[in-house]
């Protein structure tokens, strides 16, 4: 006699095909009438409005977390660029340092898509002809 839960039974009976009988129909609940008869509540969908006031936080953040930097790193350091020597304070330095990279990022990003509007007209104009 096999006990293997996978196998066919003790008694070498076929496996019922499909699936098994549920038993008589229960009655819904109270609560189950009521859901059905409720009037659908629509969700509340992400907006624009709340992307741009979670972007102001995380900017808020952010801005925080920079002073902080510059606060706890305020020795002066002599930098040379091209034969310029200066002495800065290294957090200004480091921030400086990052927005001219976001000043650079922007300026391509802007090129980009002057190119692609540009692209975009003439495709435009070509298909109305």
């Amino acid at each position: 006699m096999s006990t293997d839960p996978y196998g066919p039974s003790a008694q070498n009976e076929p496996e019922p095909y499909g699936p098994p009988n549920p038993g008589p129909p229960v009655p819904p609940t109270d609560g189950e009438i009521a859901d059905r008869t409720a009037p659908s509540v629509k969700k509340v969908h992400f907006t624009r409005a709340a992307a741009l006031w979670s972007a102001v936080i995380a900017g808020f953040l952010i801005l925080i977390l920079l002073l902080i930097f510059i606060a706890q790193n305020t020795e002066s350091t002599e930098f040379a660029f091209l034969g310029w020597n200066w002495f800065m304070p290294r957090g200004v330095a480091i921030l400086f340092a990052a927005v001219c990279g976001g000043l650079i990022t922007a300026l391509a990003g802007a090129a980009r898509m002057v190119q692609l509007r540009r692209a975009a007209k003439k495709n435009y104009k070509a298909a109305l002809r």
